[in-house]
């Protein structure tokens, strides 16, 4: 690891995940950036590395696997899987305000098996400032599913789209869509990310590059990086079933002054959880976390649950 020579002092960092044989590597560099690429298969690094030895200081390579970091265990990590404060500080990325420009921008495509998964722990990790997230507002542009980017984008009355995770990263991001390709124009063998053989099984869905930008103003009002556990729970609490009344569930967190909750918020009485945009569950859990009868015992038992689940999925 070359560490943070020849670095711009100006502008984001541009990390580049599993670039694999560099196709999309060598397109960056050509557009003059340089590039930090985070590879964790052997097979690819000593063609990464030549290139990286011919350009004097404008590729650096790192042995690592972006979907190992900060594996949910104490150290000491053994490469591929990091410590994302330890990488970001040998690469001399330093931690910025929130509300400050964007440090550290990231490239790459996401596997279908780890989509959902890695969706869940980057979301964690923003609400709560960790991870990658410790250095500030790290914006992603990644290749997904379109499944997945439709979820991350739904609206209310999408029942098989509309979930807990499109309202928590649509409350957190901006998220825009910046090209749409066949899933047959990427797709490789998951071992040598070859093209497939002639009559393999190639799916109709289309590959996605998402740009998904914190928001400057995520952490204002009661929302903070202590708080926004509330704020995760309450939202996966709500969207369990989207036909369920809003003022039912705050009723028991609440002491039976959903009502007002609702009244103060100018939402209908007789809305359902699948219902609410983004910004009505952020306005509600900024009221409860104002008032005096907000019962929080409820979040330890689902605490607990998700502090298991994570652990499964870290």
């Amino acid at each position: 690891m070359g560490g943070a020579a020849g670095r711009p002092k100006h502008g984001p960092v541009l990390l580049e995940f599993e670039p694999g044989p560099g196709i999309l590597t060598r397109t960056l560099l050509n557009a003059g950036t340089r590039v930090i690429a985070l590879e964790s298969d052997m097979t690819f690094l000593p063609a990464l590395q030549s290139l990286e030895n011919n350009l004097d200081g404008q590729l650096e390579v790192v042995y690592c696997s972006f979907f190992k970091l900060d594996p949910g265990h104490c150290g000491p990590f053994i490469p591929p899987a990091m410590d994302s404060v330890e990488l970001f500080k040998k690469l001399g990325i330093s931690a910025v305000p929130w509300t400050a420009e964007v440090p550290v921008k990231i490239f790459g495509i996401i596997s279908r098996r780890n989509e959902r998964n890695l969706l869940w722990k980057l979301v964690y990790g923003l609400y709560e400032g960790i991870s990658i997230y410790h250095c500030g507002r790290v914006e992603l542009n990644m290749l997904m599913s379109e499944k997945e980017y439709k979820v991350l984008t739904a609206k209310p009355g999408e029942q098989m789209k509309y979930q807990a995770l499109s309202v928590l990263w649509q409350t957190a991001c901006e998220i825009q869509l910046l090209h749409m390709e066949p899933q047959s124009s990427f797709l490789t063998n998951s071992k040598t990310r070859r093209l497939p053989r002639p009559g393999s099984q190639i799916t109709n869905d289309n590959l996605c590059l998402v740009r998904m930008t914190p928001r400057r103003n995520l952490f204002t009002g009661a929302m903070t990086d202590t708080t926004s556990g509330t704020f995760i729970m309450m939202v996966k609490h709500c969207l369990i079933k989207q036909k369920s009344k809003v003022i039912d569930i705050i009723n028991t967190w609440n002491l039976g002054n959903g009502h007002k909750v609702l009244e103060q918020l100018e939402i209908p009485e007789n809305s359902l959880t699948g219902d609410l945009y983004p910004e009505e569950y952020r306005g509600i859990f900024e009221v409860l976390e104002q008032s005096p009868e907000f019962d929080r015992s409820w979040l330890y038992n689902d605490t607990f649950k998700m502090t298991v689940n994570r652990s499964l999925i870290f």
